[in-house]
């Protein structure tokens, strides 16, 4: 079968081309005449080209339909060593706890996440690690331990007395087994910061920024002279507070002294450093340089509640109304009592409705009596300095429950302990250490201005 072909009529194609020349040479002239209008126009083109490519785009298929296919591909692992495979990187667990009055060897473990009956049966049996246990609570416990649980190292730190040393107790596993011996080291002091406000008490402005108890007894102790927390406190007081954080092994356990303070009250400032200079005795003084340290102490006890003050009152013993001539102060049986200012004991013993008493004979013919005491500490003819430990509150004699009855007497006449210490003179700064206590009350002074920059800034 035979195609059909056809050739283009030689006339016709040169008229094509004449007329696609002519075309050309219009186009070439009006270019030439209009050149703007020809680009705008061609610009206009596109752009509607653009705009319509872009119109069209959203007809493509949706991604999320396209059918989605999984490929699976096998590794192979031959050109591993072995032992590399094999091989496990052992991991050692840290974990901190308290030891607890009721704890035994079992339940600490337990709480520190060790399951080691080897260790448990240790700390039960070895003489050495059985003071983990013993004695006071709350000691601080670090363990090292497997990830299978296996005991590798306990440490424990503590406290056996208000000195400047701790206890460490360290058990750990050795090639030979569990091993435990007991080591002693030496207090770190460092200084820490903290400021408050009070809203409703003290203890309550302290407890809100976490500042350790006896600190704030300390700060109530440091300006109970011109401060009666009973009755004077105002909402809005604010308080800044230097004190020492002793450190074992850089674990703080415990408080220290309050270095300085500032207490201002009802719009009054009262500042106090602690300096205690060579051949002087450590007291608070104001920044000025004045002794804050008063010749009597506001109260024989470190901070607690007046239950009775000097007056008339109902006796609650005899069943009627009788002059009380001293201060009662509520506080739990042992609780220290101390001398507010030096002097001489002349008497310790027994005295009727009293119970156990001592009385202390102080310069200028004053003297005071604490009575009701569970224990006397001093006998009688012995020197005593402000602030010594004497006896104990107790319940001896007439007496409802334990606390301090305490009495000051001016020339055999009684006063009111209260007042006595408010008006107290100061116990000046010797002359010699004015330039050493100057150097200290700077720095202090500038740590307090942080620490109440401190409360400022958490209140923004």
């Amino acid at each position: 079968m035979a195609l059909a072909t056809c050739s283009p009529d030689p006339i016709l194609t040169q008229a094509l081309f004449t007329q696609l020349g002519a075309i050309a040479q219009a186009t070439r002239q009006s270019l030439g005449r209009h050149p703007r209008r020809i680009m705008a126009g061609l610009g206009a083109l596109l752009l509607g080209t653009g705009v319509t490519a872009f119109g069209i785009a959203p007809l493509a298929p949706d991604a999320s339909r396209l059918p989605v296919s999984q490929v699976v591909e096998t590794l192979s692992i031959a050109s591993f060593p072995s032992d590399a495979l094999s091989a496990q990187v052992p991991l050692t667990l840290y974990r901190s706890d308290t030891v607890r009055r009721d704890d035994t060897a079992q339940s600490l473990l337990n709480r520190l996440g060790v399951g080691d009956r080897e260790a448990e049966t240790f700390l039960r049996k070895d003489k050495t690690a059985q003071l983990l246990l013993a004695g006071r609570a709350s000691k601080l416990v670090h363990v090292e331990a497997s990830d299978s649980g296996e005991l590798l190292r306990l440490t424990a730190r503590w406290l056996p007395n208000d000195g400047r040393n701790f206890n460490r107790l360290v058990v750990e596993r050795t090639p030979q087994g569990l091993s435990a011996r007991m080591e002693s080291g030496e207090l770190t002091a460092s200084a820490r910061l903290a400021s408050g406000t009070i809203r409703s008490s003290l203890f309550a402005a302290t407890d809100a920024v976490n500042l350790p108890d006896n600190v704030a007894v300390q700060l109530a102790e440091i300006f109970s002279s011109d401060i009666d927390f009973r009755r004077d406190l105002r909402q809005g007081d604010r308080f800044s507070v230097v004190y020492e954080a002793l450190e074992a092994d850089g674990e703080p356990l415990r408080a220290g002294r309050v270095l300085s303070a500032e207490f201002i009250n009802n719009g009054r400032e009262h500042q106090a450093v602690w300096f205690g200079g060579a051949g002087q005795k450590g007291a608070y003084f104001g920044f000025d340089g004045q002794s804050s340290r008063k010749a009597f102490l506001g109260s024989p006890l470190e901070f607690s509640r007046v239950s009775s003050g000097y007056g008339m009152r109902f006796h609650p013993v005899l069943g009627r109304k009788k002059a009380h001539l001293g201060v009662d102060y509520a506080a739990p049986t042992g609780t220290p009592v101390r001398t507010i200012a030096d002097g001489v004991v002349s008497f310790a013993g027994w005295q009727r409705g009293y119970g156990n008493v001592i009385e202390v004979s102080h310069r200028d013919k004053k003297s005071t009596l604490f009575a009701h005491l569970s224990r006397i500490d001093v006998k009688k003819g012995q020197r005593v300095e402000q602030g010594d430990f004497i006896g104990a509150v107790g319940s001896t004699g007439l007496s409802t429950g334990p606390h301090l009855h305490f009495e000051f007497r001016d020339n055999g006449v009684h006063q009111d302990p209260l007042e006595i210490a408010r008006k107290s003179e100061n116990i000046p700064i010797s002359r010699a250490l004015r330039g050493e206590f100057d150097t200290v009350a700077q720095e202090q002074r500038a740590k307090l201005s942080a620490a109440a920059t401190l409360q400022q800034a958490s209140a923004e």
